[in-house]
C-alpha cells in the first residue's frame, strides 16, 4: 500500500522544504521507493534536489491543469528520490483550479494514476492555506506539521488544525494528524523545551521524536542541490533518519508513533 504525506505549515521559514527532501532521502535509504511532490510556486524543493525550474519545460503544474500525466513530468534525482517538480507557473494554477469543480481533488487525481509505482509519496504544500495546500491535504493519507521551535512558530498552528479538520469533513475523512515536527531546535535553551510543552498543551498536539536540531549543514545541503544525507555525518541527517524509521514503523508496522510529548 502506497502511503502519500502532506508536510504543512503555512508560516514560511520553518524546514519544510528541508523536511521533506531530508526525510524522503532517508526512506530512500530505507529501500523504500518514494516519490516528492512540489506544491509551493516557489519551487524550492525542486531547486533543493538538484533541478534548476527555470530550465524545466513541464511541472506539476501542467499536471493539475490537465495539460500533462504525472508520469511526463517526473525527475529523477541524485538521491534516488523521483521528483515531480515545480516552476513558477504553479502560482497561476491557483487561479486557474479555483474556477473548477472539484478543485480540491486535482492532485489526488493526477498521483491515482502513478501512486502504485511508489511506497511513499511526500507532498510539499506551499506556505499558505489556499487551494493548492487543500490539494495536498485532500490527496494524503496523513500530515506532519514542521514546528520551528520559537516562540512566535507556533501562531498559526490554530489555524491550520482547523483546516485540517475541515479537509475531514469534506473531502477526505480518513486524513491521519500525525502531530508537530519540531524544527530548529536547540537543545541548549530552556526556550525550545518550553515552546513545544506549550504547542503539545494549548493544542493537544502531539511532537514527534527526534527533534531536528539546528545545524548550518542544511543551509549548506540545499545550496549544492542535494539533501544533507549526502554529505558527511552530522546530527541532521541522523535525525531524519531516527524520523523516518520511526514513520516507517508506524507505516508498515502499525507501531506506536514516537513522540516527546502528548
Amino acid at each position: 500500500m502506497t502511503t502519500v504525506l502532506a508536510v504543512a505549515n503555512q508560516k514560511g521559514g520553518v524546514a519544510k522544504t528541508t523536511t521533506v527532501a531530508s526525510l524522503a532521502a532517508a526512506l530512500a535509504a530505507l529501500d523504500q521507493r518514494v516519490l516528492v511532490v512540489d506544491l509551493d510556486p516557489q519551487a524550492c524543493l525542486t531547486f533543493s534536489l538538484g533541478h534548476n525550474p527555470d530550465k524545466i519545460e513541464r511541472s506539476v503544474h501542467d499536471v493539475l491543469i490537465g495539460d500533462a500525466e504525472a508520469k511526463e513530468v517526473l525527475l529523477d534525482t541524485a538521491e534516488g528520490i523521483t521528483l515531480l517538480p515545480a516552476t513558477i507557473d504553479l502560482a497561476g494554477a491557483e487561479a486557474l483550479l479555483l474556477m473548477r469543480p472539484g478543485r480540491e481533488y486535482a492532485l489526488k487525481r493526477a498521483l491515482a494514476t502513478i501512486r502504485d509505482d511508489f511506497d511513499i509519496v511526500i507532498v510539499d504544500c506551499p506556505p499558505s492555506l489556499g487551494v493548492l495546500t487543500l490539494n495536498g491535504l485532500t490527496a494524503a493519507e496523513s500530515v506532519l506539521v514542521p514546528l520551528q521551535c520559537e516562540t512566535l512558530a507556533h501562531r498559526g498552528v490554530g489555524q491550520l488544525l482547523r483546516t485540517v479538520e475541515e479537509v475531514k469533513q469534506i473531502t477526505n475523512p480518513d486524513l491521519d494528524l500525525l502531530g508537530a515536527l519540531p524544527t530548529l531546535y536547540d537543545a541548549r535553551t530552556t526556550h525550545s523545551r518550553d515552546v513545544l510543552a506549550d504547542v503539545s498543551d494549548r493544542y493537544n498536539l502531539p511532537v514527534l521524536s527526534p527533534a531536528i536540531p539546528r545545524t548550518v549543514r542544511f543551509a549548506e545541503a540545499s545550496a549544492s542541490g542535494a539533501t544533507v544525507l549526502a554529505g558527511r555525518k552530522n546530527k541532521g541527517a541522523q535525525a531524519y533518519r531516527e524520523l523516518a524509521e520511526n514513520l516507517l514503523n508506524y507505516w508498515t508496522d502499525g507501531r506506536k508513533l514516537e513522540t516527546l510529548s502528548g
